[in-house]
């Protein structure tokens, strides 16, 4: 049963100006056609589910995708201001956009800003060009940085950045170069993620990418030392792949990690509300040519202690001892034995992984919370 805490609204946009080559998200080529059928469709879900919130706040609201920023600003207010018309959205609610460095301009941004968006997480991925070459971005380090510049000069105190660690023909050289040039952008948070090759993409059939892909040892030492770095710039890590200054932590994806509910709009779009979590079809005609969307129940009861402890040693102050029930001295017991590896550690309250053990963090979350 729900425990009527305040949602979250996850809004996908799918559409991308060009599919990166890494890339296994659902996403179509954008249309001003598409456009318009799509943000129909949107608000006409929207209004569903007003009818079945009792009420509840929202208090996050995350446009993702895709490339959310490739949406006009037309069809943005549109999709936020009947947001606003049909649900209790909080004063103070969170509402993120992600974007492309490409996509931003100074008038798009002062738009979405005038709109109630506060939150900005934009895809630099590098701020080395022969890397951002690589994997197939439109934007050059100084488009990144300029975008960054151009949204806090509007008003957006809020943003993040996203960095990918482990790129084909990444240095220690050019990856402390973009760490460097990024802790100095008025940012307040960065997600760090592992290039990972994804099965059916351009990079998974190109033989002279993975073979110069990192070996584990590389990247153990490429994500150490990231992690230090941004400990060391006022960058907490917060969670294996996100660090913010102090109170600047995604509101939105902390609800994925505690469990907490949110609705998801649109295809490939995920929902955990009223007790159930259920997907969206990646499948844009569908969605645009039904009156609602068609939803697909993959757990009838999640939740269940299993899958909290997983989400929450996923973050860095780890799973509380009085979430742990029966398993309680079960998991103290062998969090003492990681903690000798280097691996966790725990206190009165709870147990945590250290970057070292984030590293092997699935063998070590079932071994932890698995019989």
């Amino acid at each position: 049963m729900s425990d009527k805490k305040n949602l979250g609204l996850y809004i996908h946009v799918p559409f991308c100006a060009v599919k990166c080559p890494y890339c296994d998200f659902y996403s179509v080529s954008y249309s001003r056609k598409n456009e318009n059928l799509y943000t129909d469709a949107v608000i006409r879900n929207l209004e569903r589910y007003s009818g079945l919130c009792g009420g509840r706040k929202i208090d996050t609201i995350y446009f993702g995708g895709g490339t959310p920023s490739l949406l006009s600003a037309q069809s943005v207010r549109k999709i936020l201001f009947s947001t606003f018309k049909l649900f209790n959205v909080e004063n103070s609610a969170e509402i993120t956009m992600e974007a492309n460095p490409d996509t931003l301009t100074a008038a798009k941004l002062h738009e979405f800003y005038s709109f109630g968006i506060n939150r900005l997480s934009i895809g630099v991925q590098s701020l080395d060009d022969n890397e951002l070459l690589k994997l197939g971005r439109k934007h050059s380090s100084a488009k990144a940085q300029k975008a960054v510049n151009m949204a806090y000069d509007t008003g957006f105190s809020n943003i993040s950045c996203d960095i990918m660690l482990g790129i084909c023909g990444q240095t220690p050289e050019t990856l402390n170069s973009t760490l460097e040039k990024l802790v100095k952008l008025p940012i307040k948070h960065i997600s760090a993620y592992m290039l990972k090759i994804e099965p059916d993409t351009p990079f998974a059939e190109n033989e002279n990418i993975i073979k110069n892909l990192p070996d584990d040892d590389q990247f153990a030492d490429i994500y150490l030392d990231t992690v230090e770095f941004l400990e060391n710039h006022g960058f907490k890590q917060y969670e294996i792949s996100n660090f913010s200054e102090n109170g600047f932590e995604s509101r939105h994806n902390l609800k994925y990690w505690l469990c907490e509910e949110y609705i998801g709009i649109a295809p490939s779009a995920h929902s955990f509300f009223n007790g159930k979590r259920y997907y969206v079809p990646s499948e844009l005609i569908k969605f645009t040519d039904e009156q609602f969307q068609t939803e697909i129940i993959n757990e009838e009861n999640p939740a269940d202690f299993e899958e909290k402890a997983m989400l929450r040693l996923r973050l860095k102050n780890g799973l509380p001892l009085d979430m742990c029930g029966e398993k309680k001295d079960s998991i103290i017991k062998k969090a003492g034995y990681l903690k000798k590896e280097g691996l966790a550690d725990l206190n009165s309250n709870a147990v945590f992984l250290t970057p070292e053990g984030f590293l092997v963090s699935n063998q070590i979350i079932e071994y932890l919370i698995m019989d």
